[in-house]
């Protein structure tokens, strides 16, 4: 066997032997670790999306992210590949449930430690609200969907909460997940029209493992 043999089949070997491993731009499914890292996904929103497109618990659907923690909501093709990131505002009180019977009720009735957006996996519709407006329904018994940002009353400042660096003061909703009128138009609903989705709301106060029921997930 002439040298160059020898040193071509030295570097076949030697690349097999290599171990496997996410690069800064490598790919599984379409999805990329480096997109999430320039979006500043939380370790918590890497471990779903590695979850849910090696389990394929989308079932190859579309799916979202929302991470209440941080306030943002991610939007995944089927394959897993990213297709944007956004701040959003959520309930106003801290906790992983709805309180039963929610959805029937007039919002002037909903106390403020009631206003929870509920963690779990969710089949979402994209739908339209009694004024018209469209809206993707994410809990419809609870009466829980995302939507544009809405202006609300003058002192909740809906839109500069938004806006704000930080996500402390995103919880402000009755449970619905608000986010900026150009990425819902833009990504959410060309994402999610016309078959809908999947949408994994993490939690605030239970672990990965309780909701999603995930062994090892924390």
């Amino acid at each position: 066997m002439s040298t160059l043999r020898l040193l071509l089949l030295a570097l076949l070997v030697y690349g097999a032997c290599l171990p496997v491993s996410f690069a800064a731009d490598a790919s599984t499914h379409g999805y990329k670790l480096s997109d999430l890292a320039v979006e500043s996904a939380s370790p918590n929103v890497r471990r779903m999306v590695n979850w849910v497109i090696e389990s394929n618990n989308n079932q190859s659907m579309p799916f979202l992210i929302v991470d209440k923690l941080q306030a943002r909501v991610f939007v995944f093709r089927e394959d897993g590949q990213l297709q944007g990131a956004s701040a959003a505002l959520i309930g106003l009180a801290p906790g992983d449930e709805s309180v039963p019977g929610i959805g029937d009720r007039k919002l002037e009735s909903i106390r403020p430690g009631e206003r929870t957006t509920p963690a779990g996996r969710f089949v979402a519709m994209p739908g339209r609200n009694l004024q018209g407006q469209e809206m993707v329904w994410v809990d419809y018994e609870a009466g829980i969907s995302l939507h544009r940002v809405i202006a609300g009353t003058p002192k909740e400042q809906r839109a500069k909460r938004l806006a704000s660096p930080t996500p402390l003061d995103n919880r402000i909703t009755y449970g619905c997940i608000n986010v900026p009128a150009s990425f819902f138009d833009k990504v959410v609903m060309p994402s999610v029209r016309p078959a809908g989705g999947i949408v994994y709301v993490l939690p605030d106060t239970k672990s990965l493992g309780q909701v999603f029921g995930v062994d090892g997930m924390k």
